[in-house]
């Protein structure tokens, strides 16, 4: 008869499904699906951060892959891909592999086959996967089970959490770095989001903000060309650190004279760095050229008495002249390549709006409170604090789309109506959802 023809989307759906079930590997092991996971929504493993239990009551985290068919893993090459590691499960339809999932680095990784379950049949599995997905977690219609006004509250409590959380890590970084230093490592932490982040505080590290902002001749104070080259060479991004990329082009021979000017020892690999599965306006080249026009805006005065100045406008004119304080454009080399000698960029914005605000949010409001109950400024803090609980809401990443999907299914985006409540969806998936801890969630009880 042949096997019948299943869609992965159907394998998928399925899967979303055995939330909180007990089912066996093909090697012989119960596990139980703890949480699921996010999907991805790009390259790479379909799911990130599930959680499972193990015999024995251990709790695996890590990612999860989905085929229709366990021989599929390595018809796709997925064994040889080192994106593939933080697989704790591959799930499939039909388990017709004599070979096992193995990863890259070696590890194996046990495989869980639907038809053990469902015998085959494509009625009974889209019948099956078509059931609402999500259906059995604690914290599915939460609007139904505490109305609007006290799930707000408890975002905004979960967001408040979070903030502090943040505020704390500044102040740890206060008691032995310079507030400059501390403020600027929280900024190109930022930038780097989430593949680049710790490439670039090793950056922040590798070339300090005192290098950067006492190093420039006056002639050069307000160009960011020797800061765009001290930063792009201690990254080893150059072209002259990278096969030569782009050699020809103008802007990039006055980077390569600056660097040989006034270059240190002590550079990064383009190896440190992340490309791909990163959009090409995220690429780390354009983000570490925003960081350079952000130090030469505020080179005057400094990072740091900048981004005061900033929270003091803001908390006059609203949220809006603290972001425009922190948007980055160019109209120049960057304003039409992702890379060097890779043209294809439209947009002069190398730091947009959206972006501006989440460092506003997650970076500024944060340090500007730590700062202020470190050098005594209670009115700093209180203006921090007032302005993050008034921000608005932030564009949509794929933590609080899957959050939102996952608390509100028939549709809640009008109760997530600010930056804390959504702060608020990230700190439970990243403290709750992710560790395995829905009985500890306020959701769900």
């Amino acid at each position: 008869m042949g096997t019948p023809k299943i869609p992965e989307s159907i394998i998928t759906q399925a899967w979303q499904s055995l939330w909180g079930r007990e089912l066996a590997t093909r090697q012989g092991n119960y596990i139980q699906i703890v949480y699921p996971g996010r999907a991805s929504g790009n390259s790479g493993p379909d799911f990130h951060d599930a959680v499972i239990a193990t015999e024995g009551g251990r709790l695996a985290k890590g990612d999860i892959e989905i085929h229709v068919k366990s021989s599929q893993w390595r018809a796709h090459g997925h064994h040889l891909d080192p994106g593939y590691n933080r697989v704790i499960l591959h799930v499939v339809m039909w388990d017709d592999s004599r070979m096992p999932t193995t990863l890259q680095n070696g590890e194996i990784a046990p495989v869980l086959a639907l038809d053990d379950y469902l015998k085959g049949q494509v009625e009974e599995v889209c019948r099956w996967a078509s059931q609402p997905a999500l259906s059995t977690e604690p914290c599915h219609g939460v609007i139904d089970k505490f109305g609007a006004k006290t799930t707000g509250q408890l975002l905004d409590a979960a967001g408040e959490e979070r903030f502090r959380a943040k505020v704390a890590l500044f102040e740890k970084g206060l008691t032995s770095e310079e507030a400059g230093q501390v403020l600027y490592q929280g900024v190109m932490g930022a930038l780097g989001y989430t593949k680049n982040k710790k490439p670039f505080q090793e950056l922040a590290r590798r070339l300090p903000l005192c290098i950067l902002e006492s190093s420039a001749p006056s002639k050069i104070e307000a160009s960011p060309a020797m800061q765009q080259a001290l930063l792009l060479g201690t990254a080893g991004l150059l072209p002259s650190q990278r096969r030569g990329k782009g050699k020809e082009e103008k802007w990039v021979t006055e980077l390569e004279e600056q660097w040989h000017y006034w270059g240190k020892a002590g550079a990064m690999t383009e190896a440190s760095w992340h490309f791909i599965g990163v959009r090409p306006y995220n690429f780390p080249t354009r983000r570490i050229a925003a960081a350079s026009y952000l130090l030469a805006r505020y080179r005057e005065k400094g990072l740091l008495e900048g981004a005061l100045h900033l929270l003091k406008k803001a908390h006059q004119n609203g949220n809006r002249r603290l972001e425009e304080g922190l948007i980055a454009s160019d109209h120049g080399y960057w304003a039409e390549h992702f890379d060097f000698g890779v043209r294809g960029a439209t947009s002069s914005a190398l730091l947009g709006r959206d972006r501006a605000a989440e460092l506003a949010v997650n970076v500024i409001l944060p340090f500007a409170i730590a700062w202020g109950k470190s050098d005594s400024q209670p009115e700093l803090m209180r203006m921090s604090y007032q302005l993050y609980r008034s921000y608005r809401r932030l564009a949509e990443n794929g933590v609080t789309h899957h959050m939102t999907k996952q608390i509100f299914p028939q549709g809640g985006h009008r109760a997530i109506n600010s930056a804390r409540r959504q702060q608020g969806l990230i700190h439970i998936y990243e403290c709750l959802c992710t560790e395995g801890r829905c009985n500890a969630c306020p959701l769900g009880c």
